[in-house]
């Protein structure tokens, strides 16, 4: 690994660890076994390495759990395939519990920051796509404006049942089921 890649494997050991608030620059650079002006040099500040290692993080664990679960949708109707995402996220959330509680920490670091905020919009733009590829692939029925809408949807719940569930560890909010029958009910079903 170069420093950049050990930057941000320093970056999510000591998150995990400490949390965001109580981490610093310095114990980032000694978790990455590099200088502390590396920080500067590969992302600008540490806010930005933070932002990007945590979003890395959960992107590519809670992104592929969910894409496996979207995956597993297919063949099924969207609907289905909505209830069967949602009844399988609980799992995900609990295997995550600690990164998604750092990153609940970090955004309000962002919300704070016009130039983090900029950075996640980068990031935000990518995880719909991401999603709206997944479900097009499970679900080549939908058109591409259906399939973009549907992962942007998927988006929003996980960001919003992931913090319920942080809130109450285990308890689940929403479930696939109950969501499902919520959409068929705003479709007249």
């Amino acid at each position: 690994m170069g420093n950049r890649e050990d930057l941000l494997a320093g970056a999510r050991k000591v998150i995990l660890e400490r949390g965001v608030a109580k981490t610093t620059a310095r114990d980032i650079a000694a978790a990455a076994g590099v200088s502390l002006a590396a920080i500067g040099y590969h992302f600008g500040s540490k806010d930005r390495l933070v932002t990007e290692a945590l979003s890395e993080a959960l992107g590519d664990s809670m992104g592929e759990s969910m894409n496996e679960l979207i995956a597993a949708g297919a063949g099924k109707s969207p609907l289905e395939g909505l209830a069967q995402l949602w009844n399988g996220m609980p799992a995900v959330f609990a295997d995550n519990h600690e990164a998604m509680l750092a990153s609940l920490e970090n955004i309000v670091r962002i919300v704070r920051s016009e130039d983090a905020r900029v950075q996640l919009g980068d990031q935000l733009a990518g995880a719909y796509t991401d999603l709206a590829a997944n479900v097009v692939a499970a679900h080549p029925e939908l058109d591409p404006e259906q399939a973009a809408a549907i992962g942007r949807m998927y988006f929003v719940l996980a960001q919003g049942l992931a913090i319920l569930w942080l809130l109450e560890p285990g308890a689940v909010a929403a479930d696939g089921d109950q969501l499902a029958t919520a959409v068929r009910a705003l479709a007249g079903k």
